[in-house]
């Protein structure tokens, strides 16, 4: 264990010590935050965009500027990414929508229903390569007005969903969880890994990533349970260039490799609860953590599309 700046990185595996230079430091970009959440990357812009859910805004960070206001009110927006033309896509716990920010900065809903019943409140969002967007849609945002607007649950469960926005058309691909969170894919597609935070309501439930492969018609199988996440509950992650997990936790941010082996861990002073990889070389690690942004140059590289 070392203690560098503000951060210790835990070593469980040699391996990790590739992935995290010893003289990185864990670099505070903004505090203020209630909650920070959903970084999303703009390489052609060179700036970074990110959630901050109960102050209802969503805010940007440029190197060598510093932070500003994105968009306020954000509508309770939680995790981001972008689709293959670089637009922004978002889950909106307030609107209980998946929304695109358009080029010229109008806002489209691409989902808000499912068999004529409202969605929960999506939480978080990726894009295949083929156009198609995934997303996870628990009930965290309709339980209390803290992180959206306390509303009646109209869906049976709280689904993973397949949205082909060519054709609108809206698919369950996973209803087995609790409380389906995090999500993205392996680098080659094979492999969709979803995170189940249901912990954050009951220490008897799952706080784990599972694993599915993904068919060529866009559905899963499997679903083993990838890694156990303690302390705390998994929440977002990324992917890097090898095929290991980013994964956000209580303590920090956990590494864990293709096989789902924990390699070790950068430690945060606060929750974390999602990241990404950025800059222009996706060797910095952006990492939201309760009420401050942090941001980590790494040894390895990122996977991000597009």
């Amino acid at each position: 264990m070392k203690l560098i700046g503000d951060a210790v990185l835990e070593q469980f595996d040699k391996r990790f010590g590739n992935y995290v230079s010893g003289t990185a430091e864990l670099e505070p970009l903004y505090t203020g935050c209630r909650w920070a959440e959903g970084p999303c990357w703009f390489n052609d812009g060179g700036y970074l965009v990110w959630s901050d859910i109960p102050n209802n805004r969503m805010l940007q960070y440029v190197p060598g500027l510093g932070v500003s206001v994105f968009r306020t009110p954000s509508n309770y927006v939680n995790g981001n990414t972008r689709d293959l033309e670089g637009r922004l896509i978002s889950c909106s716990h307030g609107a209980r929508a998946v929304l695109r920010t358009e080029h010229d900065g109008t806002i489209t809903v691409l989902a808000d229903k499912y068999q004529g019943k409202r969605l929960n409140s999506p939480n978080d969002v990726v894009v295949k390569s083929d156009g198609t967007i995934w997303f996870t849609d628990p009930s965290y945002g309709i339980l209390s007005d803290y992180e959206g607007y306390k509303s009646k649950q109209e869906q049976k469960g709280c689904y993973v969903f397949r949205l082909d926005p060519k054709t609108g058309s809206l698919s369950v691909v996973a209803d087995d969880f609790i409380k389906p969170n995090g999500l993205a894919f392996s680098p080659d597609e094979s492999l969709l890994y979803v995170a189940d935070s249901a912990a954050s309501h009951g220490p008897e439930l799952p706080h784990h990533v599972r694993v599915f492969k993904v068919k060529r018609d866009g559905t899963l199988s499997g679903g083993n349970v990838f890694a156990e996440i303690s302390p705390g509950v998994p929440d977002g992650f990324r992917p890097d260039e090898l095929g290991n997990l980013w994964i956000s936790a209580a303590d920090g941010v956990q590494c864990h490799a293709p096989s789902g082996d924990l390699l070790g861990k950068i430690k945060t002073p606060q929750p974390c609860a999602n990241l990404t990889f950025g800059g222009n070389r996706r060797n910095r690690l952006f990492i939201a953590a309760t009420s401050t942004l942090w941001c980590m140059q790494m040894g390895v590289t990122g996977v991000q599309r597009p």
